[in-house]
């Protein structure tokens, strides 16, 4: 499918900016421009109207911002279109995501990034035309370091695993730290995630294999001892996680 795109801005040169990059971008990303507003309200008509598959939204703007507009737009449920946020404010890409936004970029925009936004809006629209998407839930955690936020796709991340208070998120890359909860990202995203221990969760779609091996066990409080067990194999990593013997029939027919 050719997405129809429609931009919501209250600053005539960041729409300008908007249409500059997404004329640079044509060739990758073809796309048809639909129309685009500069206020939530005359937005919310055109949208109606134009049915387009992806709106570029910013957040601050007079009147309806674009957080309510976004929710208003979702609430159309299978024919909603998708919601990319296009913002100069970090703080609100927790907000953005209730709403069921499907990315949020920070002005000034790449090129490059605005085209990988735009394959995934345009993946879930084809998705939402024909049945409910394959994979429910968020698509990414939010990463708080420092002075910055940070956007982890979730079909990136390998495994989580809960460690006092953290849970570390790993991806072929690198390791982050969310504050979240196994339970609740396991029970938001069965789709996806599966327990491998009592501690971790590993993405299905990593898993390449298993194999025995040993791994150090708490003996009680006497000290760790080494114990063999079967370990999950990951796509791209070397580490491997040992697998529970609850749920190793399980992990068990998934390797089968």
């Amino acid at each position: 499918m050719i997405p129809r795109i429609f931009i919501v801005d209250d600053e005539a040169p960041a729409r300008r900016r908007l249409k500059m990059l997404l004329a640079d971008i044509v060739a990758e990303c073809p796309h048809v421009l639909a129309g685009e507003a500069a206020q939530a309200q005359a937005a919310l008509a055109q949208i109606a109207e134009l049915k387009p598959d992806i709106v570029l939204l910013d957040v601050h703007m007079p009147g309806i911002d674009g957080i309510a507009l976004a929710r208003q737009l979702s609430s159309a449920g299978s024919s909603a279109p998708a919601i990319i946020f296009i913002t100069a404010f970090e703080q609100h890409a927790l907000h953005a995501f209730d709403v069921h936004a499907l990315d949020y970029l920070l002005k000034p925009v790449r090129a490059e990034r605005l085209a990988q936004a735009l394959r995934r809006a345009t993946e879930w629209r084809r998705n939402a035309m024909g049945a409910a998407p394959a994979h429910a839930g968020r698509e990414h955690f939010v990463v708080q370091e420092r002075s910055r936020m940070l956007l982890v796709p979730v079909a990136e991340v390998l495994y989580l695993k809960a460690e006092l208070k953290y849970v570390t998120l790993r991806t072929q890359a690198r390791d982050y730290l969310i504050e979240d909860s196994l339970v609740k990202i396991e029970t938001e995203l069965a789709a996806r995630f599966i327990r491998v221990h009592r501690n971790a969760l590993v993405a299905r779609a990593a898993i390449i294999g298993v194999e025995r091996g040993t791994h150090a066990v708490d003996n009680d409080g006497e000290g760790d001892r080494v114990q063999e067990v079967w370990e999950v194999l990951l796509c791209g990593v070397d580490h491997r996680l040992p697998i529970s013997r609850r749920q190793w029939p399980l992990i068990r027919e998934l390797v089968r």
